[in-house]
């Protein structure tokens, strides 16, 4: 059974860039099985209604802005697989979860931009999930839970966020990590690792430092819906955990 992933996709220009983290996404394939195709829940595609993309060749989505150039020439020219939207749709309708294709969407860098590197050669089918910061987070973690079924049939389920991001907090100019940021992430860690459901749920009460580190929601909801879909085997692992101008963080677990 393939595990499932949260990936932090922080600035989009993490595509150009050269360090542990990038290293890490693009030796991925080399350690990890080839799925069969790519499910991924990205922060930046939000819907009211759970969403699946189901473009015959997604477009290139450039959703940011004050980038280098080179990120607005590249491409990833994925397609979606009827079959597998079909499965997911399947299988949201089994838990209630109502559900709609999207035809039409491109893939947002929340997609791309880690796919890129991970799998550059774009020729795995790949499934675009919205989110939607308004639901519960017991009812994220079932919606991710609900699609558990497809890593038995080689299907990599990704939730693409990041647990630190507050953009307005963003230190451009230094590389010094805040302490703010560690503080919550730290406590993320041992919440997770323990996989203590019930004080993730509540991180906005109980975690140190999370209106800053979670300003909005968007972000830190992929975290659970991958950890939803280990809830089988609920053992979690942090690969890596770093960060970008001083607190956005770029942290990647493992859900087995």
């Amino acid at each position: 059974m393939i595990p499932s992933y949260f990936f932090a996709h922080g600035a989009p220009s993490i595509v150009l860039e050269d360090n542990d983290y990038t290293k890490l996404l693009k030796e991925f394939k080399d350690h990890a099985p080839r799925p069969k195709a790519i499910v991924v829940f990205s922060a930046h595609w939000e819907e009211a209604v759970q969403s699946v993309g189901a473009a015959a060749e997604y477009e290139t989505i450039y959703d940011f802005g004050g980038f280098q150039d080179e990120l607005y020439q590249m491409t990833y020219p994925a397609r979606s697989n009827r079959e597998v939207v079909e499965q997911i749709q399947s299988l949201f309708d089994q838990q209630g979860i109502m559900n709609v294709t999207d035809e039409r969407r491109g893939l947002d860098h929340g997609v791309w931009a880690v796919l890129k590197l991970l799998y550059p050669e774009a020729d795995i089918p790949v499934i675009a999930l919205s989110v939607d910061r308004d639901l519960p987070n017991e009812q994220q973690y079932q919606i991710g839970k609900a699609l558990a079924k497809l890593r038995e049939q080689d299907v990599l389920i990704i939730g693409s966020g990041g647990t630190v991001h507050n953009l307005r907090k963003l230190n451009w100019r230094s590389e010094a990590i805040d302490s703010w940021a560690e503080q919550f992430d730290s406590w993320v860690q041992d919440k997770l690792e323990s996989w203590d459901t019930e004080a993730l749920f509540k991180y906005r009460e109980r975690a140190p430092r999370a209106a800053e580190a979670v300003p909005t929601s968007e972000h830190f909801i992929p975290l659970l819906l991958a950890m939803g879909a280990g809830d089988a085997n609920r053992s979690a692992k942090l690969l890596h955990r770093s960060y970008q101008y001083g607190n956005l963080s770029l942290s990647c677990w493992q859900f087995n």
